[in-house]
């Protein structure tokens, strides 16, 4: 049995919990210029994934997501923390380039199903 939580990629954060409904490819599914969820077959199209404490079950899609979280990472326009209950090498690539390039911490942590279950939209979390 895992260990939770398991950080992919260390760090601290705090926000407000935005969870999702469904996973996010964030390639095609967000703006990273805005921080938008553009994908428009997502529960949570329109929404701001900016400076929240992101959770979704993993991520989905495209290895490219990797660099569309280090242009969010870039314009500032990123979740504080990914929180996932899957892990995702992609998504956690992204975090790690950004740390080596532009010396930002995004955690990406993966917590048991249980846990997941009780992050609500809204709530205060910090890691």
């Amino acid at each position: 049995m895992a260990d939770f939580p398991h950080f992919l990629c260390p760090g601290q954060a705090e926000g407000l919990v935005l969870r999702l409904d469904e996973p996010l490819s964030l390639w095609g599914g967000l703006d990273a210029t805005t921080g938008r969820i553009i994908d428009q077959h997502h529960p949570q199209v329109g929404m701001s994934i900016s400076g929240t404490m992101l959770v979704m079950p993993s991520g989905r899609g495209s290895s490219s997501a990797s660099a569309v979280l280090l242009e969010a990472i870039r314009c500032g326009t990123a979740p504080a923390a990914i929180i996932m209950e899957h892990p995702d090498a992609i998504v956690a690539l992204g975090a790690i380039v950004a740390a080596e390039l532009y010396d930002v911490a995004l955690p990406v942590v993966v917590v048991s199903p249980q846990t997941l279950a009780t992050y609500i939209t809204g709530d205060s979390l910090s890691l």
